[in-house]
């Protein structure tokens, strides 16, 4: 634990700290007393350095060093009580709790200047996900958004997984993507993809040219930044979501990525069956090399995008996470509420301990745009048509 820095002034209340610290004194009373009633027979005053260092496990070094300081008076005082201040154990006592104190001092020094290093790597790690992951609103037109990050990696705040979203006129454009690999080393990926999303979200006509225009800049990145010996093995899959105000539609295409869950205001889940299409990466830039999936997504439908964290997530048996028969307990809550569910029960699934990064994306249409568009609930899921087929 860090140390409690900072003094308390006039007026505050005290911390639990400070009243820990009663603690640590008091023993040094009661050991004390003690030592001086029982006399020279027993010697108890060596417990005194109990005293440290119990302290260093909620104070600093130099609330540590006071208690050592207050044990060797201690020490002092019930030497001189006994009349063997000048005996070579009571010498030898004093030193022993000054040697002993000062490592304990030390080694507390040196834990708080640990968790400093570790409070500024968090810092500039909370740091780069804003940057990076800009926080989604809430709304985006008809719909309501909610998000969770769970980094693999103590202390990461971001690593491999990403997702962003964009308003495009009268449609909401999402992307969730998963780097190969996680945490840290796969920022770079991330990062790229990303800005390339926010600024092609908004120049492509349809889905499939979406996909072209962010594997044409995932190719250039790699051409300059992939590792000599890791040349073809990396790739991010992600899926392209767009949802249009005016339609009980959602249009999909799948870059290697698990297809969302699709939750009914009825309590039912879809798992629709996406055409796979290559991951963004290995250089397939044709748009025709993808494929829009059509599905119904009318009024208080949540679609559950996911990175396949969550799914492959397992507990001490090796059992997986059972996401979509979990999912559905909560298929009523808001976009909010249903992440916090999945996020609580996921992490007690794996007993908080997480194999791979994990991004959730819900998003539930809200409210219907356009009286003039009858926007049907979805009560059961139907194969999706082809690219080419779909439209409005």
């Amino acid at each position: 634990m860090g140390s409690r820095q900072g003094h308390v002034g006039l007026g505050q209340p005290w911390q639990p700290s400070h009243l820990l610290l009663l603690i640590p004194v008091a023993l040094i009373v009661v050991i004390t007393a003690a030592d001086i009633a029982t006399g020279p027979n027993i010697i108890l005053s060596p417990l005194l350095v109990v005293a440290p260092t119990l302290t260093a496990w909620f104070a600093g070094p130099w609330t540590t060093a006071g208690i050592g300081a207050l044990a060797m008076a201690g020490e002092a005082v019930s030497s001189w009580r006994t009349g063997m201040q000048s005996s070579r154990n009571a010498i030898v006592e004093v030193i022993a709790i000054a040697v002993i104190t000062s490592l304990i001092v030390f080694l507390c020094a040196v834990r708080d200047r640990h968790a400093r290093q570790m409070a500024r790597v968090r810092s500039v790690a909370e740091a780069a996900q804003q940057v990076l992951m800009w926080p989604l609103p809430s709304r985006l037109g008809p719909l309501r958004l909610a998000c969770v990050y769970l980094a693999s990696e103590e202390e990461a705040e971001i690593g491999g997984d990403l997702y962003a979203a964009a308003r495009t006129g009268s449609a909401a454009r999402v992307m969730i993507g998963d780097v190969r690999g996680k945490g840290l080393p796969a920022l770079g990926e991330a990062a790229l993809l990303l800005g390339a999303f926010r600024e092609a979200a908004h120049q492509q006509a349809s889905l499939p040219d979406l996909a072209a225009s962010l594997e044409r800049s995932m190719t250039r990145y790699l051409a300059d930044f992939e590792p000599e010996g890791e040349a073809g093995e990396r790739f991010v899959t992600a899926l392209l979501v767009e949802i249009t105000d005016g339609e009980p539609l959602v249009r999909m295409t799948s870059c290697g990525h698990p297809a969302p869950l699709l939750l009914g205001p009825d309590n039912t889940v879809h798992v629709p069956r996406l055409h796979p299409g290559p991951p963004l990466g290995v250089g397939v830039t044709d748009p025709d090399n993808h494929v829009v999936d059509v599905l119904p997504f009318g009024p208080e439908d949540t679609l559950v995008l996911y990175t396949d964290g969550v799914i492959e997530a397992r507990d001490h048996n090796g059992v997986f996470y059972p996401f979509a028969e979990r999912a559905a307990q909560w298929t009523d809550h808001p976009p909010e509420a249903l992440l916090h569910q999945i996020e609580r029960d996921l992490l007690a699934h794996t007993g908080g301990r997480l194999g791979d990064d994990v991004a959730l994306l819900a998003i539930r249409r809200a409210h219907i745009p356009h009286p003039d568009h009858q926007l049907q609930r979805v009560q059961r899921y139907t194969p999706a048509p082809a690219a080419g087929s779909c439209g409005t």
